[in-house]
């Protein structure tokens, strides 16, 4: 039974698939390629899934000459079978068990090119031809094993990756793949495996995250039925992107096309909360005729409490996650270096210091685009009413 195994389904980490039309040419070109990429740092555990075939002895019918001896490739075919497999001739039978009689050549016949090149085939009139008149006989390298991808014959070269990112090493093979290696005319190749994954998981987030900002957008001009206040809420969302990747810097967290992805996406949703909060105070304000900047001054100051701490309980609430640790209640001890932070490490980081960056900048930043919004508008509204 096999194991269940945990998280997506994902190939190698390094998988090239090599393609062309002889199978041999592509074992050939599976071996050269590992000999020349086996010294890259980080890549581990290099194979390929070419099989070798066993000797084989190989009959050749000249069809031309069989014709003129009044002899068929079947009949030529049938005899050589008979020869080396035998051929069911009768039934023995003892009491109630019965055996297959089979006629075939001696087993010191059977072993060497040379004794089957001496087998005679029958002709229409019953004239011994030799084989070797009729037939090419040869000893031959057969194959073991013929993987298709996409009707294409395909070896595939595989590897697992240590103390690197599989990307880097990656970049690395092909690298050398173009600069340093003659391919063969017809023949290609092309990674697979986990990164293939990756390039789906990505072309899947990205899409995603527009749909999550669209719809984002769509409701914030329904709701504020404005299209100046909405842009300068989703300022928060580039702010966030700022964040995320000043965290994974700062940490050397790797950029984890899935789980910083999501956390890039659940940012875009909480973010925009605080500079709504604000924005809608800051309107309300206004609507009492308050002036602009005691306006900004004031809703700063009210809501400046209850963002700070709703970004610090979130902030709090992950930093278990990020970090690996966190306590077991029922053994009432610390546990640390959790094997799942390792997998949802990048989306709590993503989110820690997005969130933090966004929070800050928000509170900075929003009045900001506030006050020049509000300048603006003052400025044309004069014109608007000497124009009219």
């Amino acid at each position: 039974m096999e194991k269940e195994k945990e998280g997506p389904p994902t190939g190698a980490p390094v998988n090239l698939e090599i393609s062309g039309t002889d199978i041999h040419v592509l074992g050939d070109l599976a071996h050269q390629i590992r000999e020349k990429i086996k010294d890259i740092q980080g890549l581990v555990d290099l194979k390929d899934n070419f099989v070798k075939g066993k000797p084989e002895i190989r009959v050749r019918v000249d069809k031309e000459k069989a014709a003129l001896m009044g002899l068929d490739t079947y009949t030529i075919a049938y005899t050589v079978k008979a020869a080396v497999n035998g051929v069911k001739v009768g039934v023995y039978r003892e009491g109630k068990d019965q055996y297959d009689i089979m006629a075939r050549l001696p087993e010191k016949d059977r072993k060497s090119i040379e004794s089957l090149k001496r087998i005679t085939v029958s002709s229409p009139k019953g004239e011994p031809i030799p084989l070797t008149s009729v037939a090419e006989v040869s000893l031959a390298t057969g194959v073991g094993a013929i993987q298709r991808l996409d009707q294409k014959r395909v070896v595939t070269v595989s590897g697992d990756v240590s103390g690197r990112l599989a990307n880097d090493v990656i970049r690395e093979i092909e690298s050398r793949l173009t600069r340093d290696f003659t391919w063969p005319r017809g023949y290609s190749y092309r990674f697979s495996g986990e990164q293939r994954e990756q390039e789906k998981a990505q072309a899947f987030l990205s899409k995603a995250f527009l749909a999550a900002i669209f719809i984002i957008l769509f409701i914030l001009l329904a709701q504020f039925d404005s299209f100046v206040a909405p842009m300068i809420i989703m300022t928060s969302v580039l702010m966030s992107l700022i964040g995320v990747f000043m965290g994974l810097l700062l940490t050397g967290t790797a950029f984890g096309i899935i789980m910083t992805g999501i956390g890039v996406i659940s940012l875009a949703g909480v973010v925009v909360n605080n500079a709504i909060v604000l924005i809608d105070y800051y309107n309300k304000l206004l609507a009492r005729g308050i002036s602009s900047r005691e306006a900004l001054v004031r809703a700063g100051l009210t809501r400046f409490r209850p963002v700070m701490l709703t970004a610090i309980t979130t902030l709090l609430g992950l930093l278990p996650m990020a970090t690996g640790v966190s306590f077991d209640f029922k053994k009432f001890a610390w546990d640390i270096g959790s094997e799942s932070s390792q997998w949802w490490g990048p989306m709590a980081v993503a989110v820690i210091f997005g969130l933090a960056v966004a929070t800050l900048l928000t509170l900075v930043v929003v009045p900001v685009l506030c006050s020049l919004e509000f300048s603006l508008r003052e400025k044309s509204a004069p014109r608007s009413k000497t124009t009219s």
